[in-house]
């Protein structure tokens, strides 16, 4: 197989973002604070029918979110609101942020893309991915011309 259909875009862009972090680590002992980090947080696990993507997601609505699958990328993409406490009040800290918000989730096996379900409870949302039957392989008569 050619390299060129062996290139991640996604593989490649949290490869550099690592390096970036160890970088940084390396000069001043933290990571950058300019990046909070991959958000949302997900789990993503597999028993032998599904697979299944698990995002930490508190304070997002269903409706305010957007699940789309493509080969094997899940795109989850959304936007978190926070209401305001008001133009009167002072931060100490605020490390929850509002916005929007796109990760993308790189499965580990082929899924089936008209089996999937996605549900949400207590902020967490579960993405269950079945997986395909094989297929079973079948012989292909050549034809002379």
């Amino acid at each position: 197989m050619s390299p060129l259909f062996d290139f991640d875009p996604f593989r490649e862009m949290e490869q550099l973002q690592r390096r970036m972090d160890r970088l940084f680590q390396t000069l001043w002992g933290e990571p950058p604070l300019w990046r909070a980090g991959v958000y949302p947080l997900v789990n993503i696990s597999e028993t032998k029918d599904h697979v299944f993507v698990r995002a930490e997601l508190p304070g997002v609505k269903p409706e305010n979110l957007e699940i789309t699958l493509k080969n094997q990328n899940l795109v989850i993409r959304g936007e978190r609101q926070i209401t305001s406490e008001g133009e009167e009040v002072n931060y100490h800290r605020r490390e929850r942020e509002s916005g929007y918000f796109r990760r993308v989730v790189r499965l580990p096996v082929p899924v089936d893309s008209n089996q999937v379900e996605a549900t949400m409870k207590d902020g967490i949302l579960t993405v269950t991915l079945a997986k395909p039957e094989e297929v079973k392989p079948r012989q292909i008569q050549v034809k002379s011309a």
